[in-house]
């Protein structure tokens, strides 16, 4: 019996309702995307009515512009950094068996090495022995069962370097590093939609909409902001001043023509941090208040209590925001960074230690702006593209199947509203590809119609009535519909998991135009052709 019931029917025309709304505010685009950003702020804005959803289906970079950033991180500086990390811990032990070891001098050699001289060659081997002690297991699968270092020696030369095993890990582990860092320090600032994915071994693509150039993108993230805090040996203002082993030669922030020579050895990192924030100083002038993690607060109020009178350097990047003289213990691990700062750099600078500090630098490889005079006519074209092939699905439609046509060409534009209801219900991004994908929907939509009509013609044929054949039509019209929607969805699933960027902007409204497409040809028509039935009871169809 052709019948629905009545709560299917509420639930069909429900469900449409829900996902017509849910796509509404996208025909006003400007005003919604304005009182979001106000609300996002604590402002609440009065362009939008509060009770009405407000989710917008983002625009990719190829329809709002931005910019596209390739950046290869420079894996090599975590080598340096390791092994200057390792030199205090090497120094102090060779210096307890200084009987057997006799003198040390540390000597100049390759970034990822340490070079080592010891005054008793003949004990050599045990230098080697002493020092394999502080080695550690490789933390990674591939390395299970190996060390993370090497040591050699060679006359009265101790050399130690990592081994290849922690070399592997630790670039997989700084790229990794680097990647949620660029994500946070993005974040930060409240774009939409990024795009921050690894490429290769050691490359990261970064694509942000909506920001307005390249330039201002690689100010966000192309800063690695490593804070330390150093003890300062001594003040000078010749660049040539040579620094000893264990110390390094740094230029001032501030003043031009003044550099300081400081301990290598950090007391209290900026990994340390857990919180930046920009403020002003006593007098009124931009700076970065910080707090320290309990055992940066620790080591911080340690130094300080014993080094009352003595200069302190804060370091930026390898270069010296200021060094103020230690007046008095300073406990609670908290503080405030002061320098020649603009209200905007103290902001962008607290973004960054917030953030984190990027393990290594980047390289920029690849770099664009993509304006949003392009999106615009992007846009525009996809809007032409849309609207025609619609209009012609329509009337196609329409001149093949007469009033059942007209059905489906209901159907149908109800089918692309619910398209973009879905998406502004996950936040989906839009791009190019992804208004291809819907244009695509659009002529795969009426396909499932067509099989049902074709199906009902046929039934008419040999059904009792026309009822029957409508039931009959549907009912073994629905395997070949959903056999050939499924395979279409399984592909839009793998574009989806193995694709990236553009890909992946088609699969998912090419998957989302399944669901919708099956949903309204299956439910929908049938609901509308059933409606008319009851009304019209008609003798014979005219498919």
């Amino acid at each position: 019996m052709l019948h629905i019931a009545l709560w299917k029917r509420i639930l069909i025309w429900g469900t449409v309702a829900v996902g017509l709304l849910l796509a509404m505010p996208n025909a006003f685009y400007s005003k919604v995307e304005t009182y979001n950003d106000a609300v996002a702020v604590g402002q609440p804005d009065e362009g939008w009515v509060d009770w009405l959803p407000s989710g917008l289906v983002n625009l990719g970079l190829d329809l709002r512009g931005g910019a596209h950033l390739l950046a290869e991180v420079k894996v090599a500086d975590v080598y340096e950094a390791r092994m200057k990390g390792l030199w205090p811990e090497i120094r102090n032990r060779l210096r307890d068996a200084r009987d057997t070891v006799g003198t040390i001098r540390l000597q100049e050699g390759p970034a990822d090495e340490l070079r080592v001289r010891i005054s008793e060659a003949g004990a050599i081997t045990d230098a080697v022995r002493l020092i394999e002690e502080i080695a550690r297991p490789v933390v990674s699968l591939t390395g299970a069962g190996q060390t993370d270092i090497e040591v050699s020696g060679e006359g009265d030369l101790l050399t130690v370097r990592l081994s290849e095993a922690e070399r592997l890990a630790t670039d997989d582990r700084t790229v990794r590093q680097s990647l949620e860092i660029i994500r946070r320090r993005i974040d930060e600032v409240g774009t939409r939609e990024p795009t921050i994915q690894r490429q290769g071994a050691d490359r990261i693509l970064i694509q942000v909409p909506g920001v307005g150039s390249a330039a201002e993108l690689k100010e966000i993230i192309g800063t690695t902001a490593q804070l330390t805090f150093q003890p300062v040996v001594r003040r000078t203002s010749d660049d040539r001043t040579v620094a000893s082993a264990g110390e390094e030669l740094l230029p001032s922030l501030d003043t031009e023509g003044e550099f300081y020579v400081l301990e290598e050895t950090p007391v209290v990192s900026g990994e340390e941090l857990v919180d930046a924030q920009p403020s002003f100083d006593q007098n009124g002038r931009p700076a970065v208040s910080f707090r320290f993690n309990p055992a940066g607060a620790r080591k911080f109020g340690d130094y300080t209590a014993n080094n009352i009178g003595n200069p302190f350097a804060i370091v930026l990047d390898s270069e010296v925001i200021s060094a103020p003289v230690i007046q008095s213990h300073i406990a609670g691990g908290s503080g405030i960074i002061t320098g020649s700062f603009t209200v905007e750099e103290s902001t962008n600078l607290a973004v960054l230690l917030r953030a984190g500090a990027l393990p290594a630098g980047l390289d920029f490889l690849e770099e664009r702006t993509i304006g949003p005079e392009l999106g615009a006519d992007s846009i525009a074209a996809g809007k032409i593209a849309c609207i025609v092939a619609g209009i012609a699905v329509l009337v196609f439609m329409f001149a093949s199947y007469g009033l059942f046509g007209l059905f489906a060409n209901i159907a149908l534009i109800l089918n692309v509203g619910l398209i973009f209801g879905m998406l502004s219900l996950i936040g989906a991004t839009l791009t190019l590809p992804g208004i291809a994908g819907i244009v695509l929907t659009i002529g795969m939509a009426v396909d499932a119609n067509v099989l049902v009509f074709e199906r009902i013609r046929e039934e008419m044929k040999s059904a009792k009535g026309p009822a029957r054949a409508i039931e009959l039509g549907y009912e073994r019209a629905l395997s070949a519909i959903v056999d050939a929607n499924i395979t279409t969805f399984i592909i839009a699933t793998i574009l989806f998991v193995l694709g990236s960027g553009p890909v992946r902007g088609f699969s998912i409204t090419l998957g989302i135009g399944i669901l919708t497409s099956v949903f309204t040809a299956i439910w929908v028509t049938r609901l509308l052709i059933v409606t008319w039935f009851d009304r019209a009871r008609p003798r014979t169809l005219e498919v």
